[in-house]
């Protein structure tokens, strides 16, 4: 199986308002090199738009994999190992569940806004394309560009 590494934010502008704008993206690592992958998800609220970063990683794997899913949503984390009950959000976890089932996977939590140079990618990323309002491709391309070949 392959070993591949998934690091994703979800944002969520005016979050709760009734007039949010939200995106999600996932940075995906396969033998050091990245691409990020990305969905504008419109009126979602954040926890929806950190499940949906999540989903967007996994639904993207083509074969089973065996996969580390880094997030700074402990929310995810909590809930995809099994410590926190799914009550919200129905919807959003039935997907990620469909996406995860093929894969092994290792849920990691990792602070935000910390340092953590693809986690950082994967926030700014998620905020631009929600202040946007759509997925930008050529921006996508770029953010990963900067980070090089790294293994973490």
């Amino acid at each position: 199986m392959k070993e591949v590494t998934i690091v994703c934010d979800g944002s969520s502008l005016g979050n709760g308002s009734g007039n949010s704008r939200a995106a999600a993206v996932a940075v995906l690592g396969y033998r050091g090199y990245w691409r990020a992958f990305g969905e504008f998800l419109g009126e979602a609220t954040n926890q929806q738009a950190e499940i949906a970063a999540a989903w967007i990683g996994l639904k993207t794997l083509r074969e089973p994999c065996r996969v580390k899913v880094l997030t700074d949503s402990r929310y995810v984390v909590e809930t995809m190992s099994g410590r926190f009950r799914k009550k919200a959000n129905l919807d959003w976890w039935e997907k990620l569940d469909g996406a995860a089932r093929q894969h092994q996977i290792i849920w990691q939590w990792t602070k935000g806004h910390a340092g953590h140079e693809i986690q950082e990618v994967a926030d700014k990323m998620a905020r631009t394309m929600a202040e946007l309002g759509r997925i930008d491709e050529k921006l996508l391309d770029a953010a990963c560009a900067e980070i090089g070949i790294k293994e973490i």
